[in-house]
């Protein structure tokens, strides 16, 4: 991912939180010369050895199966809130522009299987269902249906080589243009606010 010096995120604290809250990804792998997608949770570990992780899994349906081998490897991408930026909103007129954040992570395949990949999926479920009031503990779930559903998914961790992340919040510009864009951005939707509660929570 092409990211300008200004707009690169280094802090590794702050990129793992990114990660696990918006956890949703795209995992992107090359089949036969084509690159191909699939859209899901990965959960961010760290193991017994120290090295980083994410945790995932994918249909044997899915033909992206094919790719997943061990030693294969494989790009997620972390997309987080992000919006439009109007000319009209800096002290002197530019170009429009988009402010976002996301976060590529390169990675290497280990196929899990058994026991390593039932306790995946039961950290998996714990992490998504704790927050809500009845939360559900895989325990729960009829060993029957677990059964069905192991045989159904192809279990991996991808070990992180490389992370690439870019906050592009408005930093190349002066301080009343930070800030007009920002109260722009609060009076938007969802996302829009979301992206100005991150420029809030830095300093230029």
């Amino acid at each position: 991912m092409y990211i300008p010096r200004r707009y690169e995120q280094k802090d590794k604290d702050k990129i793992h939180a990114f990660i696990k809250e918006y956890s949703f990804a795209i995992l992107i792998t090359v089949l036969e010369g084509r690159p191909v997608g699939t859209h899901i949770p990965l959960q961010l570990e760290t193991g017994d050895d120290g090295k980083d992780s994410l945790l995932g899994h994918i249909s044997i349906g899915n033909e992206q199966k094919y790719t997943l081998s061990d030693g294969a490897s494989v790009l997620a991408i972390f997309q987080g809130p992000h919006a439009y930026v109007s000319p009209r909103w800096y002290t002197q007129l530019n170009v429009p522009t988009w402010n976002y954040i996301s976060v590529h992570v390169y990675g290497t395949v280990r196929l899990m299987e058994g026991q390593a990949l039932r306790e995946a999926l039961s950290r998996l479920i714990d992490t998504y269902e704790q927050p809500l009031p009845h939360p559900v503990k895989m325990e729960e779930i009829p060993e029957k249906v677990l059964e069905d559903d192991f045989r159904g998914i192809v279990g991996f961790r991808i070990v992180i080589d490389e992370i690439q992340a870019a906050w592009k919040l408005s930093q190349n510009r002066d301080e009343q243009s930070y800030h007009q864009v920002i109260e722009r951005l609060e009076s938007g939707d969802e996302v829009s606010r979301a992206v100005a509660d991150e420029m809030k929570k830095r300093k230029i």
